[in-house]
């Protein structure tokens, strides 16, 4: 385990080839992961908080393999207008933690927003369509919910009212699901920090899986627990099952899921609540062991019943190849790859791929707020993976360009960091910019353009351009990638224009190239 730790902190993750795997599987920003297994098939969502389109939706073989295959919901502007381009300002609210079942034939998404409440959609197909949201229950102040049905086919929600000192609720729901029979609503538990619910029946026994704030070796860590009962409403018996330790030996694994494997192995699938400066939530598997009807997440390394964490070990499922995130795209699709998602709800008639076939083209905005990058609207991004090396070339055609406008790569954390092409009058130059503090380039002559941006495990960061695509030369500072509004780094494309709605930018590809072991 020591070894598998040690790997993983010199940039290796995911499946070795060889039959074991380590942890983190993903190591970029999946964070608040659910998971189910559908006969063979596992799928997993992931929390998008203001990002659009939300809630990502993946796919897998072996639980350690992962292909992103759609999102949940295609508008955000169903959720609040405040998602929309024309506000920007509800950066790190939106789609929080939610839960996927597979019942009567349907998967079902349940999440809560914690300004809106709560919502939910269904599908036939985890790919979509999904149907539209349903805005169940229009309430401020509640997260992490989590459906379930019992045998007897009545369905319940849980889930955590964190604004009224975390009590833990739970609600029977309508036969179709979308509606909360308010009267039947009883509080099950209670403890500072109490969140990431999940509800279970095992062998007969009703399991409520959650997180909690305990202190530990004089320090307050998330700690995961487990509830367990012969009845729904109890009494229940409480035991602590995966200790957490904090950033620097384990990240504090917490919210997550458990699955069971066809071997009959379960399994959990989980973020680190420790947030890393560049890659924000990671996603790891921990093998799940049962002790006395209690599950036992990792490994308990010292005998008292409790797991720790497990940074690596044998793959519970073989005979799969290995899948690696496809973060690149040439455009020559009818629809976005599902790894790319907008800065809030994207203008539609500001962004095509058919205007010019075989090019991504964005057409420039006045940003909300001039010199606020956070305020330029449909600013496409997606994950950046923390690995031993990563780099993301990207060609772009500047011909569309006007006057006032600037378009060109970027990072986006609670800082952020470009590397662009700014037009003023007739004259194209190169701008570096780093929060506010901008470096000018030289005078851009030709209609090409390639633009690099590289960073390492640390997350330094640097950008270089190119004339001809072979020849790069190093532009602007170093740049340390960081975290903002509960995520990890953002890499993506950008276009705007500060002085009039003038100007696009064509992309004809953007590759990105990552160490995966």
């Amino acid at each position: 385990m020591h070894n598998a730790m040690e790997l993983s902190k010199s940039g290796l993750w995911g499946d070795q080839g060889d039959g074991t795997y380590i942890n983190p599987i993903l190591p970029g920003d999946y964070s608040d992961p659910d998971v189910i297994g559908v006969g063979s098939d596992y799928y997993c969502i992931s929390s998008t908080f203001h990002l659009s389109p939300g809630m990502i939706v993946m796919h897998s073989k072996d639980l350690v393999n992962w292909s992103s295959i759609g999102h949940v919901v295609d508008d955000i502007t169903q959720i609040s207008p405040k998602l929309n381009y024309d506000k920007m300002n509800h950066h790190g609210r939106g789609i929080w933690a939610g839960a996927i079942r597979f019942h009567n034939g349907k998967f079902w998404v349940y999440f809560c927003t914690p300004d809106e409440g709560f919502f939910m959609s269904t599908a036939t197909n985890p790919e979509g369509p999904w149907e539209p949201l349903q805005h169940i229950w229009d309430v401020a102040g509640w997260d992490d919910c989590c459906p379930f049905w019992d045998d007897d086919g009545q369905g319940y929600l849980a889930t955590t009212h964190f604004a009224d000192n975390y009590q833990m609720h739970l609600i029977k729901m309508s036969n179709d699901g979308k509606q909360l029979l308010m009267e039947s609503d009883v509080i099950f538990h209670q403890y500072k920090g109490s969140e990431a619910s999940k509800l279970y029946k095992i062998n007969e026994l009703y399991y409520f899986f959650h997180s909690e704030i305990r202190v530990e070796s004089g320090n307050e860590v998330r700690v995961v627990m487990m509830l367990r009962a012969s009845s729904l409403y109890g009494p229940y018996e409480e035991k602590e099952i995966l200790h957490t330790h904090g950033e620097e030996l384990d990240r504090e694994p917490n919210q997550g899921g458990l699955v069971q494997a066809p071997t009959g192995e379960w399994l959990f699938i989980t973020h680190h609540g420790s947030c890393g400066y560049l890659e924000g939530r990671t996603l790891s598997l921990l093998p799940v062991t049962w002790m006395d009807g209690w599950p036992i997440i990792g490994e308990d390394i010292d005998g008292d019943g409790i797991g720790e964490m497990v940074w690596g070990g044998k793959k519970p499922i073989a005979g799969y190849p290995i899948v690696l995130p496809n973060q690149s795209d040439d455009f020559k699709h009818p629809k976005l790859k599902h790894h790319w998602e907008w800065s809030h709800q994207p203008r539609s008639d500001k962004w095509s791929l058919t205007e010019r076939p075989g090019f991504l083209r964005l057409h420039a905005c006045i940003p909300l707020e001039i010199g606020n990058f956070f305020t330029v609207c449909n600013v496409l991004t997606q994950r950046a993976m923390k690995t031993a090396k990563s780099e993301v070339i990207v060609k772009i055609d500047l011909t569309g360009m006007e006057d006032g406008q600037e378009a060109g790569i970027c990072h986006m954390g609670t800082q952020y960091c470009t590397l662009g092409v700014c037009q003023q009058g007739s004259i194209k130059r190169l701008k570096y910019n780093d929060t506010g503090t901008c470096s000018d380039g030289p005078i851009i002559e030709g209609s090409f353009l390639w633009l690099k941006s590289s960073w390492n495990l640390d997350g330094i960061h640097t950008y270089a351009y190119s004339l001809n695509g072979e020849d790069f030369q190093d532009f602007g500072g170093q740049y340390q990638l960081n975290w903002g509004f509960y995520r990890g780094d953002r890499v993506g494309l950008y276009c705007y224009n500060e002085k009039t709605e003038k100007g696009y930018l064509d992309v004809e590809w953007f590759q990105y190239h990552y160490l995966s072991n």
